[in-house]
């Protein structure tokens, strides 16, 4: 028999003793381990009572801005959805029409937004690219649900009401220093 390489390794057919036939130290090695883990304390929280504390720069769920005057200020440029590497954000884009200036800031708005947060994971890069500020990562923590369809969040669940405005500025501070 011819070798390929001269690097052959010759193999030990060594016979296992009793203890190692009959596996017990195996057997009994892993029970210790299980015992070991048994007594711990637990990690588990009863998260609607008890919420663990979150890190300041935590990304949670979507929201698109209004300005000063209760207007949207996405204006459909598009770059969000161009620097999603999820592919998670789709818009369509529309001409402002008279009488909609007290809606929208620019003469193009968003006239559909959508996120898909089964695709989305939260890297934040949505909001850097935005030139306008319009998109944010909040704080709060996405809602569970047993169907698909309920996490394509549209401009209903992603504009924020004007009476309810949320703080974005407690999660904008990075300290480098740390």
């Amino acid at each position: 028999m011819q070798s390929l390489t001269n690097r052959s390794v010759q193999v030990v057919n060594k016979k296992m003793t009793f203890w190692e036939r009959i596996y017990l130290p195996a057997v009994i090695g892993g029970m210790m381990i299980t015992l070991k883990h048994f007594f711990k304390k637990h990690n588990t929280v009863s998260y609607p009572e008890v919420k663990r504390p979150m890190a300041s720069i935590y990304r949670g769920q979507h929201v698109l801005k209004r300005d000063e005057q209760g207007r949207e200020n996405c204006t459909a440029c598009g770059l969000c959805a161009v620097s999603c590497p999820a592919e998670a954000i789709t818009m369509v884009a529309a001409e402002r029409q008279k009488g909609e200036e007290h809606l929208y800031r620019e003469e193009k708005y968003a006239a559909t937004y959508e996120i898909n947060m089964l695709r989305c994971i939260f890297c934040g890069l949505c909001e850097e690219a935005c030139p306008k500020e319009a998109i944010f990562l909040t704080d709060r923590i996405v809602d569970a649900d047993y169907g698909r369809g309920e996490f394509i969040y549209g401009k209903d669940k992603l504009v924020e009401p004007i009476d309810q405005r949320i703080d974005v500025t407690k999660r904008q501070v990075w300290d480098y220093t740390k």
